[in-house]
């Protein structure tokens, strides 16, 4: 049985410890967060990796939550009180399907959040419309959950690799010449599963909906966690190219840049990663072996928009960890603020239908939210519409250990996606 273990006066240490044992073996920890048992009108079980390959997403995905909750104690509207249980899947289908189940049933949790993988969030979300529960999505980003006529469960809070790919196509146009006499040659590596094939067909999609010439040079498939980039990296310099696009992640997209480098791959043509290249764990691992001027982005800039609220998210942040967040931290974040909007406006005890309704007519104030804009959720896909920020890498040691983020950037704004 879950137990949770871990209380606000610990987290810290808690996180810190955990940091410390991910290279070792995986570690199981439970932690709970919020009000106690008696005072919780509303209770909220988040699945997390807190361990293994992917544990950093998971435990900036706790401190991100706990910075929801000191933002929502700050605020002058009365939120109800949650209490919320963070589960280690330890990125494993089965165990998170069923630490879904116990959340829900054993703990008499209303609400699901979080899940980093997107094979396990679309079991995940199997299982929790089936016990009548919602499941608001904080990481993941496989757009087969928000089609049009989505499950009446299932929320996102936030950008699915579609909106990302739109936003990338828009910046093509923007940024390169291309006719039908002349069309724009791309490269494009991917990862050997849904993920990087889903984006592939989204770009090329995009690319056409906005009017890019464009041909294939080449589309390569490494597989996940490749030790080895190197055939990778000879094959896309063997041909001239105008643009490499890559769509790896995390510690993969770290390995292929550090071999990269090497193999002097980015003087032989522009290179962008317009969905997870610009994450702040990347920029932080790489330090000086991230190259200038690679045109990059994520789902959270920690200095994008310059605004009081997103400087006061990454600080706060810092503040409670010692270090600055990845893009997970603000999903979770906006997913508890999600919450406790939607409870607010529908009541606590309201019906599911009445919940639904409070969810799709969501407007969030988000840290990532430029002046003037507010994230909404989309009713007929139950994704949430969030503004996309575009970069290069440009030396910045403002962040460290990081010491290139993005700058010159291009913002785009929601459209409607086919």
């Amino acid at each position: 049985m879950l137990t949770p273990c871990h209380r606000l006066s610990s987290l810290l240490c808690s996180l810190l410890t955990l940091l410390a044992l991910l290279p070792a073996r995986p570690v199981q920890a439970d932690i709970s967060l919020g009000a106690d048992a008696h005072e919780a009108q509303v209770r909220v079980g988040c699945l997390y990796p807190l361990s293994g390959r992917g544990g950093l997403y998971g435990l900036d995905s706790a401190v991100g939550i706990q910075v929801a909750l000191d933002w929502l104690q700050q605020q002058p509207v009365d939120y109800p009180r949650l209490q919320i249980f963070i589960a280690d899947t330890r990125s494993r289908s089965s165990r998170a399907t069923r630490l879904a189940r116990e959340l829900v049933r054993e703990h008499n949790a209303r609400f699901i959040c979080g899940v980093v993988n997107s094979a396990i969030a679309l079991e995940v979300a199997q299982v929790v419309a089936m016990e009548r529960a919602f499941f608001i999505g904080t990481d993941h980003a496989s757009p087969r959950l928000t089609q049009p006529g989505a499950s009446p469960y299932y929320f996102r809070v936030n950008n699915n690799s579609r909106q990302s790919m739109y936003a990338a196509a828009r910046y093509i146009k923007d940024s390169f010449k291309s006719t039908a006499a002349s069309p724009l040659r791309i490269s494009y590596l991917g990862p050997d599963y849904d993920y990087g094939y889903q984006m592939w067909r989204d770009l090329q999609h995009a690319l056409q909906q906005v009017g890019v010439h464009f041909s294939v040079v080449t589309a390569l498939w490494p597989n996940l966690h490749e030790p080895d980039y190197t055939p990778h990296i000879e094959a896309l310099k063997q041909r001239p190219t105008d643009l490499i696009i890559n769509s790896l992640w995390g510690g993969d997209l770290v390995a292929f840049i550090e071999q990269a480098n090497q193999a002097s791959l980015f003087q032989h043509a522009p290179f962008a990663n317009f969905d997870a290249g610009g994450n702040y764990e990347v920029l932080a691992a790489l330090k000086d072996d991230m190259p200038t001027g690679l045109i990059l982005s994520a789902r959270h800039h920690n200095n994008w928009p310059d605004t009081d609220y997103n400087r006061w998210f990454v600080q706060r942040f810092h503040a409670l960890s010692g270090r600055y967040p990845s893009y997970a931290a603000q999903g979770a974040f906006a997913g508890i603020l999600a919450i406790a909007e939607a409870l607010r406006v529908a009541g606590v005890n309201a019906s599911d239908a009445e919940i639904r309704t409070a969810l799709e007519g969501l407007r969030l104030t988000l840290p990532e939210d430029p002046p003037g804009f507010t994230s909404y959720m989309d009713p007929a896909t139950h994704q949430l519409q969030q503004v996309i920020a575009i970069g290069r890498s440009q030396p910045d040691d403002s962040l460290p250990p990081a010491s290139r983020l993005l700058g010159d950037w291009k913002v785009y704004p929601p459209t409607p996606l086919p």
